[in-house]
């Protein structure tokens, strides 16, 4: 561990248990940070530091910052939240509504915690093509998750505006890397390529996939959350995290086909009725996060499409 000249700060993270919630609970603890990990129910495998099993979404505000205070945390991550398999009405508390009641918990406390809030790309809803995207662009979400995302984000700003709150809110890109969520399309792609490999060969039918997105290797992502707990000057209220440039998703499932070795047979199959090419462009600028945090990306993505794949493929070994 590095010599600081002040302690570390202590840091709870909401949503531990999820994709990128376990990977910054690793990472801070692998750096020394004081860690209370949180999520609704008890993990199956452990995590790092303390845990505790709390639901913000119906259990009390009164209580989580009772927890915060116990725990002596100095900077809050929520990481929580969540699209897939929810339906419209079910992501309301998911992403809102527990944010709402965070910032409740934050106000009850004499000294609240800073609060680091990870958004994401959606807000801002589908680019212009060809555009890229500063913090001060337009939103204009086109999903139920992007809008209340929004919302969210837009609830901690005037947070920050009318009382003071310490906080940030990083609008993060599409993240790659071990542990992909398996609703996700590298996910799904992965899955088919594993039992591709026992049955010798897989197939796979393929829409264009000609979306040019912002992606980020998850442990670049996780980097920047960290930066963000105590930034050594000024700080936006929000900053964009990706890798500043657009990538085609179709790309990406060829660099997972390439990193598995499974001999694979793509087939075309037509896009679904009203789609075009490049329907869907995300391209972020990051050059105030880079400023206001000291980081940049430094990893590539073929790098976290092969960590992606070694580690679904060392999951299916184990099972």
């Amino acid at each position: 561990m590095s010599v600081t000249s002040s302690p570390l700060p202590r840091v709870a993270v909401l949503g531990a248990t999820g994709f990128i919630g376990r990977a910054l609970c690793a990472t801070l603890d692998e750096r020394g940070h004081g860690l209370l990990a949180i999520a609704r129910k008890t993990p199956s495998s452990p995590l790092p530091g303390a845990f505790a099993a709390f639901d913000l979404t119906v259990d009390p505000p009164a209580v989580l910052a009772d927890l915060l205070t116990e725990h002596r945390i100095d900077v809050v991550v929520n990481a929580a939240g969540g699209m897939w398999g929810l339906t419209d009405e079910q992501m309301i508390p998911a992403n809102l509504g527990m944010v709402s009641r965070l910032l409740e918990t934050l106000e009850l406390m004499p000294q609240p915690p800073r609060l680091v809030q990870i958004g994401t790309v959606h807000e801002y809803g589908t680019f212009p093509i060809g555009v890229t995207y500063t913090e001060d662009s337009p939103a204009r979400p086109e999903t139920a998750y992007g809008q209340l995302k929004l919302e969210a984000t837009e609830l901690i700003a005037d947070t920050i505006r009318t009382k003071g709150l310490d906080a940030v809110v990083l609008r993060l890109g599409n993240v790659i890397g071990a542990g992909q969520p398996s609703h996700s399309l590298l996910g799904v792609m992965a899955g088919k390529l594993v039992e591709g490999q026992a049955a010798g060969g897989a197939e796979l039918s393929l829409m264009p996939l000609t979306a040019q997105r912002e992606f980020l290797h998850l442990q670049d992502g996780i980097d920047a959350m960290v930066a963000a707990l105590a930034p050594a000057g000024p700080c936006p209220p929000v900053l964009n995290l990706g890798l500043g440039r657009a990538t085609s998703a179709r790309e990406l499932v060829e660099l997972l086909i390439e990193e598995s070795g499974v001999p694979t047979r793509v087939t075309e199959v037509p896009a679904p009725a009203g789609t075009g090419p490049e329907t869907e462009w995300h391209q972020l600028d990051i050059s105030a996060t880079e400023k206001a945090l000291g980081w940049k990306p430094v990893r590539s993505l073929r790098d976290a499409v092969a960590e992606l794949w070694q580690h679904a493929d060392a999951a299916n070994a184990r099972a």
